[in-house]
């Protein structure tokens, strides 16, 4: 029985299809297990975001960049704040406790605060794209255009560390609705632009090739929760015990992932940094977590669990044609 209608929608003059088609349904319960290296129940990792806003960005059609007439000195100012300060206080806390960075970097940051990058690189930490600015969406790109922003990512992210780019969170969160065939088609290992899970999962692409969503955790999100929500500090910390404890429970029987991404101005704000570093301190205390990045986990998922959980939820999709 069909409850909703399936019709296409249009947005800017395009066709928009009713659901994503970057993955089928797969029901939580009954997967084939994953495991994770040494016996570990949870994988986890941290994704500092480490961005650069343009005071005075070209204009979107999508959407305002800012919130309040331009020039936005005080929300540009307030974004500074976390690669000038924010972000050393955050790198000491999580070098404290031993957690490496996978960091959401808008590849500006290489050229306009080197500093920043030869810190990353001396701690460890993995590089990925966030895209270019902050302030640049690829929302509207046609193919050319996003495979430009693409590849200049991956050269400068190699000029600058020597890593390769494996990962994706496109800037802003605009992708467009080819985005992660694009991303597959560059060779890229995993996406954090798909929010539908709790452990690694198959993406469906045009070309067929490997590729993995990861998740990567609005609700933890520094962001959302304490931007948005007014949230206490009190409360955020308990917000992220309690989503890790809940995960580590199911990973007793299939390894589970959790991300806490961040963002250096504001976890790095004085008053702040305690929830950070109580957060770390509570995580780690388990001895079935796996401190780990994102291109470890989407590494170690492609060479052990893609093709098993693909093949499963194939079936699913033949049983249900029955």
């Amino acid at each position: 029985m069909s409850l909703l209608p399936t019709k296409p929608g249009f947005m800017a003059g395009r066709t928009v299809p009713p659901e994503p088609g970057y993955y089928d349904y797969a029901p939580y319960m009954g997967r084939p297990k994953i495991t994770w290296p040494e016996g570990k129940r949870l994988a986890f990792w941290v994704a500092p975001n480490i961005e650069f806003y343009e005071l005075a960005p070209p204009a979107s059609e999508a959407r305002a960049v800012w919130y309040r007439p331009e020039p936005d000195v005080l929300n540009y100012a307030m974004r500074d704040y976390g690669n000038r300060v924010g972000f050393d206080r955050m790198a000491d806390v999580m070098a404290a406790h031993g957690v490496r960075g996978s960091v959401s970097l808008n590849v500006a940051v290489c050229d306009h605060y080197p500093k920043i990058i030869e810190r990353c690189c001396e701690l460890g930490w993995e590089l990925f794209s966030h895209g270019i600015y902050n302030t640049r969406y690829m929302y509207g790109m046609n193919e050319d255009e996003q495979r430009r922003v693409i590849r200049d990512a991956r050269e400068t992210i190699l000029r600058v560390s020597g890593q390769r780019l494996d990962g994706w969170l496109s800037p802003a969160i605009s992708n467009e609705l080819e985005t992660q065939d694009l991303l597959a088609e560059e060779g890229l290992l995993y996406t954090l632009d798909l929010f539908h899970d709790d452990q690694p999962m198959p993406v469906k692409t045009r070309s067929g090739k490997k590729f993995t969503s990861l998740p990567y955790m609005m609700d933890v999100n520094d962001v959302p929760v304490l931007n948005f929500q007014s949230i206490s500090p009190q409360d955020y910390l308990q917000l992220i015990k309690d989503h890790f404890d809940q995960l580590y429970a199911e990973g007793e029987e299939s390894g589970t992932v959790m991300c806490l991404p961040l963002h250096p101005y504001l976890i790095g704000q004085p008053h702040r940094l305690w929830i950070l570093d109580q957060a770390l301190d509570y995580i780690c205390s388990h001895s079935g977590v796996w401190l780990v990045t994102g291109r470890e986990i989407a590494q170690w998922f492609n060479d052990h669990h893609y093709g098993e959980m693909e093949r499963w939820i194939a079936g699913l999709g033949q049983e249900g044609g029955k």
